[in-house]
């Protein structure tokens, strides 16, 4: 029997000029291990008059992780920061009990020059004791994350454990993100490497997994315990990620996580009533969803 559990589809929507697709939560799959939301952006042409610009909007009660592969993004937030990323790098937020920010292509950029702009938007729930944590931002540089080859294939450990290395990213439970880019066909082995559930996330490319073939824009979810042999078809870009499933069920409103469904009732008046924390620098505002 395959010990593939789910395979979730891309879905795709709009956001603005900004095009990016869902993969999780899913109907089916609303987390896997702490990882709890996570949007494909783009891959997308901007400029000379099309430009990433999402305004000030909360968060609560996780941590964002944003990972770039083309294509450059600055994040401003309420703590003060203003931080570009470039591709490979990661900017972690960890949101506690509230924090509000900004992404926009960087002003120099926008100078009639057309580029793509093309990564991840990942939510990690925080566990139940830290969901009300001071807000903190980290940003680590690419050269700074474990990277290691097995002959033409590269890995990159983008948080968290895994394969015996340690990302310097400071998460805070058991998880794992692991960036994976081939040449020619690979057999993956995640057993004994990695912990908890597993989401394979392909960027492009394809996998055959259980006697079932994938190709991009799919995640495969199963427990790494059991994951039967993955291969890569050559040219395959692939994202592991997940760990250890939290005990309580989190609810999700928005842009706001918690165990407790009152705490989101709190942040949706508070970000209604604009008492959520604010940035200095920026006057925009995101209403709350009707």
């Amino acid at each position: 029997m395959s010990n593939i559990g789910l395979i979730i589809e891309e879905r795709s929507r709009d956001i603005g000029d900004f095009l990016v697709g869902r993969l999780i939560p899913f109907r089916k799959k609303r987390m896997i291990g702490p990882f709890i939301f996570i949007d494909h952006m783009g891959p997308t042409t901007l400029g000379p008059s099309k430009y990433m610009d999402v305004d000030q909007h909360p968060h609560m009660g996780l941590s964002t992780l944003t990972f770039m592969l083309e294509g450059e993004i600055v994040h401003e937030d309420s703590l003060g920061t203003h931080q570009r990323i470039r591709p490979g790098s990661v900017n972690w937020m960890t949101a506690g009990k509230g924090v509000t920010h900004t992404e926009r292509t960087p002003k120099d950029l926008r100078n009639g020059n057309v580029f793509t702009a093309h990564g991840y938007q990942i939510w990690v729930a925080l566990p139940k004791e830290l969901e009300e944590m001071e807000p903190q931002f980290h940003h680590i540089d690419a050269q700074d994350l474990p990277k290691w080859e097995d002959g033409d294939t590269k890995f990159r450990l983008v948080a968290g454990k895994g394969y015996g290395k340690e990302s310097p990213v400071p998460v805070h439970s058991e998880l794992f993100m692991v960036e994976i880019q081939n040449k020619e066909t690979y057999t993956l082995n995640v057993n004994g490497n990695l912990k908890g559930e597993i989401g394979i996330c392909i960027v492009s490319g394809g996998i055959e997994a259980c006697g079932e073939t994938v190709g991009e824009g799919n995640i495969l979810v199963s427990k790494v315990e059991d994951t039967c042999n993955i291969t890569l078809k050559p040219n395959t870009h692939l994202l592991l990620f997940g760990g250890e499933p939290f005990p309580e069920e989190r609810y999700i409103y928005w842009n706001f996580v918690s165990s407790d469904q009152t705490k989101l009732e709190w942040a949706k008046t508070a970000w209604a009533n604009k008492t959520f924390p604010m940035m200095e620098n920026d006057n925009t505002y995101v209403p709350l969803p009707s």
